[in-house]
């Protein structure tokens, strides 16, 4: 049985694990660190109104995480939800798990503009968005970090 819920606290340790593979593989650009994935999981089990996350079981045990930030996409003039993290284990990739998850986020979330990030030799997960009705938007992404003052 596959189940999809919000992240639990019993749950965190076993997505933090999951966290240092995704973000150690080709699919992710920056390798983070576990004080950024205790953080990550921390918010996603507070009341934190940016930052929701899930897991995925099948038969009770945790096989993927996955990580949503709301924000408003003014250019499209309705909410926006990034799908942040979306990890599966290996032995869970490739049976459904990631259309049932973007279907539970399109009936939690509808009349919702949903934008994530792919890494361009990702082709796999690439095939698997287009697949599902994303498109490629032709953006540079830029960033700027504040650092906090001590």
């Amino acid at each position: 049985m596959i189940e999809i819920h919000t992240m639990r606290v019993k749950d965190a340790q076993t997505v933090i694990e999951m966290m240092k593979v995704f973000y150690a593989s080709p699919a992710v650009h920056t390798n983070g660190s576990t004080e950024i994935f205790e953080q990550n999981v921390n918010r996603c089990l507070q009341d934190e109104p940016y930052l929701e996350g899930y897991v995925m079981k099948e038969d009770g045990q945790i096989v993927g995480y996955a990580m949503a930030a709301k924000s408003f996409a003014t250019e499209f003039g309705k909410p926006c939800i990034w799908l942040e993290d979306l990890y599966l284990k290996p032995e869970a990739r490739s049976r459904g798990l990631a259309h049932r998850y973007f279907n539970f986020m399109k009936q939690k979330y509808p009349d919702t503009v949903f934008r994530l990030e792919a890494s361009s030799g990702n082709t796999k997960a690439i095939d698997l968005y287009r697949r599902l009705g994303f498109s490629e938007m032709t953006y540079t992404e830029m960033k700027y970090e504040t650092r906090e003052r001590k």
